[in-house]
């Protein structure tokens, strides 16, 4: 009897002990740029996906016609102001993307928290293994990514930082990133508050109403860190998802990866120099009853690196962690009646940790 050799070949992919494999890599404390330094030259099983290995090729991307909105904050408190609404209003409805310039945070910061998440992961595994956890109700931490339904690993290593406080809860952070992170957040939480009543207004709202709901405070900021990849196309940087917070801020290195899903298509969301990235996120497209629309992306894998990015999300802080946020009551009427119910943010997050995780697909299960 002959046997279909391509077959075999995933059954023999399929026999071996992926939790067991997934517990010895978290085991090391290494992270995903131990393996790179151990001299690897085929990516693990354990960052696998499916058998179907060429899903995430690279084709596909930078067609012709589509570039992700960028839009000049340059004047947005005089004259262009009006116009700086209607192309934000623009993206968020039609990409939950954009890019913007002349946000006046400084080229040194913005530099200085790259290297900061540089720094950090290339210690020696000694200095980082102390904040390697999966724990995420601990302040700091740092970890391998691990995707729960395809039960495999992500190819990027994350320090993370939770916090109330930028000042107080940054001193959990280690001395070689504490002070340039805060910095830079701290920056960002300025640039957040022009953002917010620039959509506020957009959204035909008083100038401060997302800030009064109190909805869009700075809770978390992370560094990635994607090494250098042997087989690219076998794996993912980061999944495909959307985000289960109100807002994002990110900053991206020179290396490519990022993609956002658009008509189907998946685009390149290139990097721009002195460009911040923001994203949409489910919350976000809650609150305004589908006004705005979520951003889908992903980060492939590459064979440059490694490749940088930090990000900050903005969701309630814990005083507000019982309050409920539904379609905001001006942006409803008879021909817009509200599509969503009112839950509290920490509901959203429980529904996404089961349904979340390939796009946005938790928000359907709080539709009226």
């Amino acid at each position: 009897m002959k046997h279909n050799t391509e077959s075999l070949g995933l059954e023999v992919l399929n026999c071996y002990d992926k939790e067991k494999e997934l517990n010895e890599l978290m085991s090391t404390k290494a992270g995903v740029k131990g393996l790179v330094d151990s001299g690897i030259l085929k990516v693990p099983r354990i960052f696998l996906y499916s058998d179907d290995v060429n899903r995430f090729d690279q084709e596909g991307s930078n067609h012709v016609g589509f570039q992700v909105p960028i839009i000049n904050l340059e004047g947005y408190e005089g004259k262009r102001r009006n116009m700086i609404k209607t192309e934000m209003l623009q993206a968020s409805k039609s990409w939950g993307i954009f890019q913007v310039l002349n946000h006046e945070v400084l080229m040194d910061v913005m530099k200085n928290m790259l290297e900061s998440v540089y720094d950090f992961h290339e210690q020696p595994k000694e200095m980082k293994e102390a904040y390697y956890s999966h724990d995420s109700s601990r302040k700091v931490w740092y970890y391998v990514t691990l995707h729960s339904t395809h039960k495999a690993a992500l190819w990027k290593d994350t320090i993370a930082c939770q916090f109330e406080n930028t000042r107080a809860d940054f001193e959990a952070l280690p001395l070689i990133c504490r002070k340039r992170m805060s910095d830079y957040v701290e920056h960002i939480i300025e640039l957040k508050g022009k953002l917010s009543e620039l959509l506020s207004e957009a959204l035909g709202l008083e100038h401060d109403h997302l800030e009064l709901m109190e909805c869009m405070d700075a809770r978390k900021v992370v560094g990635h860190y994607y090494p250098a990849c042997p087989e690219p196309d076998m794996t993912l940087g980061t999944a495909h998802h959307s985000d289960p917070y109100f807002f994002t801020i990110l900053l991206q290195g020179d290396i490519d990866g990022l993609q956002v899903l658009h008509q189907d298509q998946w685009i390149d969301v290139k990097p721009l120099d002195g460009a911040l990235i923001v994203i949409i996120g489910d919350m976000l497209q809650l609150i305004t009853n589908n006004m705005v629309r979520t951003a889908e992306h992903r980060v492939l894998a590459n064979r440059k690196g490694p490749r940088l990015s930090a990000a900050c999300f903005f969701y309630p802080n814990g005083r507000n962690k019982d309050r409920k946020y539904g379609p905001i009551k001006e942006l409803l009427s008879d021909n817009n009646p509200a599509f969503y119910k009112e839950i509290t943010h920490a509901e959203y997050l429980k529904e996404y940790s089961l349904h979340g995780f390939c796009g946005s697909k938790a928000l359907p299960y709080f539709k009226i």
